[in-house]
């Protein structure tokens, strides 16, 4: 199976694996077997959120385009996905979010105690 991902900021997650040409998302099976070759299944006729594409089977397999849902501080390797192709396990996703490097830096330098000189008596 050929996933591509198309990134969108969003607060839910899923997890999916692949075994042949069965694709489960979130515990639900959606089997696309009996699609032929060089077939197309409409989006729309899957019942599926996550689901940004039409399913096609080119060259004996079944590709679509997945969201990707990711937070607001999303890696590159998240906000630009590769496809991936995977006959059976589980479908690593990119990383959700990272957390964000502060721009900068502030350092305190302690200041050297000063030693004050007494002030000479008239005795």
């Amino acid at each position: 199976m050929k996933l591509s991902f198309t990134p969108a900021r969003m607060n839910n997650q899923y997890e999916a694996s692949v075994s042949g040409d069965v694709l489960t998302i979130d515990g639900e099976a959606r089997d696309f077997g009996p699609l032929p070759d060089g077939a197309t299944l409409p989006k729309d006729d899957v019942d599926c959120p996550w689901l940004a594409s039409d399913v096609e089977r080119i060259d004996g397999e079944i590709c679509l385009t997945l969201m990707l849902p990711h937070g607001a501080n999303a890696p590159e390797e998240t906000c630009f996905p590769e496809m991936v192709t995977i006959a059976e396990g589980e479908v690593v996703l990119p990383p959700y979010d990272v957390e964000p490097e502060p721009e900068f830096k502030i350092e305190i330098e302690e200041e050297p105690e000063l030693e004050l000189e007494e002030e000479p008596t008239d005795e």
